[in-house]
């Protein structure tokens, strides 16, 4: 029998540590930035498996609802390693088998240069001439490297997560593990340990609609922390739990318990799990998002960069009812602002008014433009703007004609019969006709109207999946989950200057299985300006901050402020401009036009900044919100929005950690002078770092600055 030994690897700028060989299965017992000193001694007795699958007749021991304590994952046992380089960075690959099933099991860790992170998923495989088994879960990573890199017990470690919901996106939460539900107990005496739990789950294809796949554990003195997000656009579960000794952490996409999901592995048929990835960070929350913040921008290397004003006509503006004598003026409009898109949103193919349920040809209405859509699409083009249209491609209305030229075979179905969710039938894009449909309406729209942008919505769920052909629902959910990945893959690649937002009410489905493909995330429907600050502030969490589509709807009634308060919130993320600027006199129209200059400065640096939130990400939002952005290199510039809310005093003092002791200049970049915006008061104090702020107390009730620190 093999010694116990320790595999160090280093890619990018993580370095982790494997427990290998011996009468145990492999663990990732420590995974540090490149730059951290030395890790402290392994505790193997404290390290959770690797890898932990349930297999229909190998359950777990002892039972429990947990994703630890399998049989299968207990008997796992090394067997090899490999390196490599490829595109995607660096590459180990490490496989474990267990010899009572037959089963291989192959971690795969990739790492990009200079991240301190590591992207991670697991693939399984059969022998030859071994029985089939039936997987009911599978783990894309599990570690307790946490505790030891920390050098923290169960009782010194916070966990962060969010809720989320329809206008009521990220919510952040910050909390002790012993409060989430770990309980202290006494192992000993019970002779195993505790089968509480931490669990955060996700149903449906709405990756985010309840919950967000993205969390970190933090010291309770913010000295170290390491985050995660799960890469998937189904459904997914995560959760910590304890172990006798230790503490573990277990990423997954779907289960049969949750989600109603398994599948047959054979020697011919494997499976590989969605990926996931770990990014760690010596210090609290902001340095953890941070460092995931950085593995995002290597999941999108070599996608376009491209970062344009893009004007949707929906908003607070047209709200679905777009018609060639109310686009014509917005067009002009939009165009003297400086945006470099305009996106027809919903209701374009509408004729009656009850578009809803009849959606799935998606031609242009005859009513709404009597001289044809190209009409609006030439003023676009004409104005210097790419045009842009909304389409919800993966639903066809229960009205719609398309209900019955489709094959049943190509939507979502439930013991024989289709799954319908608010009026609409789900396509099942593995199926060549869903496929083929879809195909051709977005080529079609790109090849009559020269379409260059698509607003991509995604308004319903299907439930735990579809059974059709004799799967399990999960089983099928995550196959039109993969499917529908390809397709976008492939659309991409035959239309590779096309760009889209990924919209699903909102922000309904913000993961890094469609962000790392697709370019634009709106971040909400919010159409509350008050409320949306929190919501546009703790964003840049979930999502890049040039992907994160701030909505700013600034209309011709809002005083200067309210508008200079509105439109800040696009500002330092991704300007998404609505609005009614066609009715707004030339003064209003130039604050505008301001708002978008400015972010038009700042777009490179706002693509190589890491966020920050000085008030706290998971404080409870107040009258006063605050969002930061801060270089990755000393010499640049630190960038601030600061919302103040009704009820807020005129002063605040913002902490600007990573600035303390150096000398910065303040400055007000929006709404700058001449726009009749009030004058704010910036001091800066060097010795606390500390940005002590007062705005006229005689004021408006709502009101915000973009700030530079230069």
């Amino acid at each position: 029998m093999a010694a116990r030994t320790l595999l160090t690897w280093r890619g990018g700028d993580a370095r982790l540590v494997l427990g290998v060989g011996g009468d145990l299965p492999v663990a990732l017992l420590s995974l540090r930035p490149g730059a951290a000193g030395a890790a402290p001694p392994p505790d193997e007795a404290a390290a959770p498996p690797l890898v932990e699958l349930q297999l229909l007749g190998h359950g777990r021991f002892p039972g429990s609802h947990r994703y630890a304590d399998t049989c299968v994952g207990a008997r796992l046992r090394y067997v090899r390693h490999t390196e490599s380089a490829g595109a995607a960075g660096a590459e180990l690959r490490v496989t474990q088998s267990d010899d009572v099933t037959g089963l291989t099991v192959t971690t795969v860790f990739v790492a990009a240069e200079g991240v301190p992170a590591v992207r991670v998923w697991t693939e399984v495989g059969l022998d030859a001439g071994a029985e089939e088994v039936r997987l009911q879960a599978v783990t894309s990573v599990v570690t307790g490297a946490f505790l030891a890199d920390s050098g923290r017990t169960v009782d010194e470690v916070d966990v962060v997560c969010a809720d989320s919901d329809w206008v009521a996106e990220s919510r952040w939460r910050r909390a002790p593990l012993r409060a989430c539900g770990l309980i202290a107990m006494d192992p000993e005496v019970h002779h195993h340990a505790s089968r509480s739990r931490f669990p955060v789950t996700s149903r449906s294809s709405w990756s985010t609609g309840e919950r967000l796949p993205t969390g970190a554990v933090v010291a309770d003195d913010d000295s170290w922390s390491m985050a995660w997000q799960i890469e998937h656009n189904g459904a997914w579960h995560w959760e910590l739990g304890e172990r006798k000794t230790g503490a573990y952490l277990a990423l997954l996409g779907p289960t049969d318990a949750e989600h109603q999901w398994n599948t047959v592995v054979t020697a011919e048929r494997g499976f590989t799990t969605v990926p996931v990835s770990l990014a760690v960070a010596a210090g609290g929350v902001d340095e953890a998002f941070g460092a995931l913040t950085r593995q995002r921008r290597a999941l999108r290397a070599g996608r376009p960069s491209d970062l344009p004003v893009i004007f949707n006509d929906y908003m607070n503006t047209l709200m679905g009812s777009p018609t060639t004598a109310k686009l014509l003026p917005l067009i002009d409009a939009a165009a003297q602002a400086g945006a470099e898109y305009f996106c027809i949103d919903a209701g374009w193919y509408d004729e009656d008014g009850r578009w809803w349920d009849s959606v799935g040809e998606w031609r242009p209405s005859a009513t709404r433009f009597p001289d044809g859509l190209g009409e609006v699409v030439d003023r676009i083009r004409d104005r210097g703007m790419v045009p842009g249209l909304w389409l919800e491609p993966e639903v066809v209305g229960v009205r719609s004609p398309m209900a019955e030229r489709l094959p049943d075979e190509a939507f979502f179905q439930r013991y024989g019969a289709r799954v319908v969710e608010h009026g609409r039938y789900h396509l099942d894009l593995r199926h060549p006709a869903a496929r083929a449909h879809v195909d051709g309406i977005v080529d079609g729209l790109i090849e009559e109207f020269g379409v260059g942008f698509f607003k991509f919505d995604y308004n319903i769920m299907p439930g735990p999946g579809t059974d059709l052909g004799g799967s399990a629902p999960g089983e099928g959910l995550l196959a039109h989950n993969r499917a529908h990945l390809e397709w976008l893959d492939a659309l991409l690649a035959r239309h590779p200057d096309l760009l889209i937002e990924n919209c699903a009410s909102g922000a309904m489905r913000m993961d890094y299985a469609m962000l790392s493909r697709l370019h634009l995330q709106s971040t909400s429907d919010q159409q509350n300006p008050l409320l949306y600050p929190p919501i546009a502030a703790a964003a840049p969490a979930s999502v890049l901050p040039e992907q994160a589509g701030n909505w700013a709807y600034t209309q011709p009634e809002m005083s200067v402020e309210e508008s200079a308060f509105t439109l800040a919130t696009g500002v330092l993320g991704r300007l998404y401009l609505s609005g009614h600027l066609n009715r707004m006199t030339p003064d209003q129209l130039a604050l505008v036009g301001e708002a978008v200059a400015v972010h038009k400065e700042l777009r490179e640096e706002i693509a190589a900044a890491l966020p920050f939130w000085p008030l706290g990400l998971t404080a409870e939002a107040g009258p006063w919100v605050a969002m930061g952005l801060r270089p990755q290199e000393p010499a640049g510039s630190t960038l601030l929005t600061l919302w103040r809310r009704p009820g807020a005093e005129p002063e605040l003092t913002v902490p600007v950690p990573h600035l303390r002791g150096v000398d910065v200049t303040p400055e007000v970049l929006f709404p700058g002078p001449g726009t009749g915006a009030a004058e704010w008061t910036l001091v800066w104090d060097a010795a606390s770092g500390v940005l002590r702020l007062t705005s006229p107390d005689s004021g408006p009730a709502a009101t915000a600055r973009v700030v530079r620190l230069r």
